[in-house]
C-alpha cells in the first residue's frame, strides 16, 4: 500500500491540473476580446492556486509531484496572463512596456537557469514569490480595469526581488529541492551537500 504522501492522483493536484487547464479558457476569451470574463476567469485560477496548497497541507498530501505540478501550473497561467494581456490591452502593455518586461522576465529567467542547471522545472515556493505573486495578480487587475496604474510598477519591483532570490537559490544548490522558501534555507543545504 502506498503512503499517502506517495500518491500522484490527489485532490491537490487535481487543482493544480484544473489551473493548468484554464490557460485555454483564458487565451479563448482574450482571442474573443471578453476582458470581464478573462479577468473572471483568471481570478478563479488564482483561487486554485492558493486552494491546492491549502488542500496538500490540510489533507497531508504534499509530494513532490505536486510541488512541480503547481510551479508547472503558476508558470503557464503567468505566461498566459501576459500573452492575453498583451492581446487584450495592447496599449496598456505599450504604457507600462518596462514594468511588463520586468515583470515576464522576473518569472521566466529563474525558471530556465533552473532549467539548465539541473534540467527540471524548479519548485522552491520561495515567500517572496508567494507575496510577489499576491501584488502582481491585484495589480494587474487593478492596471487593466484602469483604476490604478502605480501598483503594477511596485509588482515588478517585488517580482524582481523574488527573481533574484530564486536564480541565487539555484546557483546555491547542487542538486535540485523543492519548497525552499529563502535563499537562507538554500545556503543550510549548499553547507549539507559538501
Amino acid at each position: 500500500m502506498s503512503h499517502p504522501k506517495d500518491q500522484i492522483v490527489n485532490l491537490p493536484n487535481l487543482v493544480s491540473f484544473i489551473r493548468v487547464l484554464m490557460a485555454p479558457v483564458l487565451f479563448y476569451f482574450a482571442l474573443t476580446q471578453q476582458p470581464y470574463w478573462f479577468i473572471g476567469v483568471l481570478m478563479f485560477t488564482v483561487f486554485t492556486d492558493v486552494l491546492d496548497g491549502f488542500l496538500a497541507r490540510t489533507l497531508n498530501q504534499i509530494t513532490e509531484m505536486g510541488s512541480h505540478l503547481d510551479s508547472w501550473g503558476d508558470f503557464v497561467i503567468y505566461s498566459t496572463m501576459a500573452i492575453c494581456g498583451w492581446i487584450l490591452w495592447p496599449d496598456i502593455i505599450q504604457r507600462e512596456k518596462i514594468y511588463f518586461i520586468i515583470i515576464v522576465l522576473s518569472f521566466t529567467l529563474p525558471v530556465l537557469i533552473g532549467f539548465i542547471k539541473f534540467y527540471t522545472f524548479t519548485s522552491y515556493h520561495t515567500w517572496s514569490v508567494k507575496v510577489a505573486v499576491v501584488i502582481t495578480v491585484v495589480s494587474y487587475i487593478l492596471l487593466f480595469a484602469e483604476l490604478l496604474d502605480w501598483p503594477f510598477r511596485i509588482a515588478a519591483l517585488f517580482c524582481l526581488y523574488a527573481a533574484i532570490e530564486e536564480v541565487a537559490i539555484t546557483l546555491l544548490l547542487r542538486h535540485e529541492h523543492v519548497d525552499i522558501k529563502t535563499v537562507w534555507r538554500a545556503l543550510k543545504y549548499s553547507r549539507e551537500d559538501r
